[in-house]
């Protein structure tokens, strides 16, 4: 992630990629979720998804750790050309979750943010917002996991 002023609505960043396993799902699904969908697959098969499927909380969580490791290697390419590197404040929140595909094991999903909309912020002048549309497409292109998110990013003219 740039300086607020540098970042450009438009902007896409691929995340990465993640390929979901039977073992990484149920035991999310153990810890977290668990529903009988997510942790067994005789059990998801007596269901509307017919076999086991991924919390979307899981997806949700692996789209989380992509984009800190995208940012902190943007961070460390910033540093290698000494440059400053901004701060990222937290995030005040997402909205318009949308979890439209199930995830079964053996799926690979390839993540993305987009860069939707930013605003200074009214409150604190060194912060600026940033709006992104994060998303996650199944090998054949299909979006299973769509939201947007926002996050506080250092201002230069703060």
């Amino acid at each position: 992630m740039r300086f607020f002023e540098d970042i450009e609505i438009g902007a896409r960043t691929r995340l990465g990629a993640h390929s979901f396993t039977e073992g990484e799902i149920v035991a999310f699904a153990r810890a977290f979720d668990p529903q009988p969908f997510h942790l067994d697959a005789a059990a998801g098969a007596r269901t509307h998804f017919g076999g086991l499927v991924a919390s979307g909380w899981h997806v949700v969580a692996i789209s989380a750790r992509l984009r800190a490791q995208a940012w902190a290697r943007e961070h460390e390419l910033l540093r290698r050309e000494g440059r400053p590197v901004p701060r990222l404040g937290p995030s005040p929140g997402f909205k318009d979750l949308r979890w439209l595909r199930p995830v079964r094991p053996g799926d690979t999903l390839a993540f993305l943010s987009e860069v939707t909309a930013k605003k200074p912020s009214a409150s604190r002048p060194e912060w600026g917002l940033v709006f992104t549309l994060e998303t996650a497409t199944d090998p054949a292109g299909t979006r299973v996991l769509e939201f947007t998110n926002s996050l506080f990013v250092e201002r230069l003219e703060g």
